[in-house]
């Protein structure tokens, strides 16, 4: 017998990586190569769709901390995601290729994993965890859908990737912001006031690419991947205080801090590809090229990748879900990633490390887990599944998760530490007591 996982993202991979490493079989189904979706492109597991960067590196922050609870609990998406790093200052980003031929690697070589190609319209008997992702299917929706109600849905979007040589450096320069990082982990196209104006002008009346059953003019898309275009339209300074920030940068030219600054991330480790950080972008492709081409350095920029947007997908996890990640009614069937309303690539890995945990230990007849709440893995799951948030939205790694401090340090900095102390404290009694 052997237990099921739908979706071969990183919250499935991990999910059958956990189950497997308990010495359990597994039957991980991805569609891939079969059919995709408009946003995959790869045929491999576990792709990363939107950007390549996996959020803060540092343990004393909300997205550090998350991380390091993922290697204390042995993560494989940890462990490859630290292997195929590239440069990006404060942040965890990585090659996305080598990534992922990492994960293929280990999950296609694992005795105990099975890994079936081919689209699950039925949602299998026995322990099963759908971690089908914020892509899933039209027709594994609709099964979901009958099961639970409607699910909720949003839309994402994804930003643009350029080569570095055709990026004119006499008008770009490398840095971090406050020198953060090895100096040159970011480009930075910097603005003028007239060239932030005319390039605001452009973006705002810019025409965007039609989205199926879509309202266009009020788009329902997540804070934290919102299109440029739709942000820009908040005001005419949103995103020179937002994603085109200047603060912390010095143009060498100049000696001043420009008006606005659009930065470019290492895509991937050779530094042959960047992306424009913080332009997910639902222009048609034409318009992308003509708009993004007035950014100072970027006039003959060649696109190897132009932003898209696409249908995410989550259910309503508090009237569903316990905190363990199984159903309410049917405690043999799990959900894991984004369809459980955590946002972000590590969120959706992190859950579904703990489904895999306690699958298998369904699975093995023992009593699941859900992690302290001091814990930020332990906060999310929580939060997701917390039948009092009346108007559930996608929750990413934050402190404000988490309990308050009985002392709370008033410097920023150290108040994240404690946060961070805590949390490992916690987790390292927690692992010690029950075996994890």
């Amino acid at each position: 017998m052997s237990i099921n996982i739908i979706g071969g993202g990183l919250a499935g991979c991990e999910a059958a990586y956990q189950v497997a490493k308990r010495g359990i079989k597994v039957n991980l189904y991805d569609m891939k190569p079969n059919k995709k979706s408009p946003a995959h492109h790869s045929d491999k597991l576990c792709e990363l769709v939107c950007s390549n960067s996996l959020k803060a590196a540092r343990k004393e922050s909300a997205a550090g901390m998350l991380k390091e609870e993922m290697r204390m609990l042995n993560s494989l998406l940890m462990k490859c995601a630290d292997k195929s790093r590239v440069p990006a200052g404060g942040a965890l980003a990585v090659d996305r290729e080598i990534f992922s031929n990492l994960v293929n690697e280990e999950i296609n070589n694992n005795p105990n994993i099975t890994v079936i190609n081919e689209e699950v319209m039925e949602i299998p008997d026995g322990i099963t965890i759908i971690a089908s992702g914020p892509l899933t299917s039209d027709l594994l929706s609709d099964k979901i859908k009958t099961m639970f109600g409607d699910s909720l849905s949003f839309y994402d979007a994804a930003a643009p990737i350029v080569k570095f040589d055709t990026v004119d450096m006499n008008k770009a320069f490398f840095a971090s912001r406050y020198d953060k990082g090895d100096g040159d982990d970011y480009i930075n196209c910097p603005m003028n006031k007239e060239e932030y104006d005319n390039f605001y002008e452009a973006l705002v009346s810019a025409e965007r690419a039609p989205v199926h059953d879509f309202d266009v003019m009020n788009p329902k898309v997540y804070e934290g991947c919102m299109p440029i275009e739709v942000m820009a339209q908040r005001g005419h300074d949103t995103i020179r205080f937002g994603p085109m920030k200047p603060v912390g940068l010095k143009d060498p030219r100049t000696g001043h801090r420009p008006w606005a600054v659009v930065q470019l991330r290492k895509e991937n480790s050779a530094g042959i590809m960047y992306n424009l950080v913080g332009f997910q972008t639902n222009l048609k492709f034409p318009e992308q090229k003509r708009v993004f081409s007035m950014i100072p350095g970027l006039e003959n920029a060649e696109f190897v990748r132009y932003g898209v947007m696409h249908r995410n997908t989550f259910i309503d996890s508090p009237r569903i879900l316990n905190s363990d990640y199984s159903v309410r009614e049917n405690k043999n069937l799990f959900f894991a990633g984004q369809i459980t309303g955590v946002e972000g690539y590590m969120e959706s890995a992190s859950s579904g490390l703990m489904a895999g945990i306690n699958a298998a230990m369904r699975y093995n007849g023992e009593q699941t887990v859900t992690l302290p709440e001091h814990t930020m893995i332990g906060s999310l799951s929580r939060y997701i599944s917390d039948e009092t948030v009346s108007k559930f939205q996608p929750m990413g790694a934050n402190l404000g998760v988490l309990p308050e401090l009985e002392q709370r340090p008033r410097d920023k900095k150290e108040r994240a530490k404690a946060y961070s102390d805590r949390s490992f404290a916690k987790l390292t009694e927690f692992i010690n007591s029950r075996g994890l």
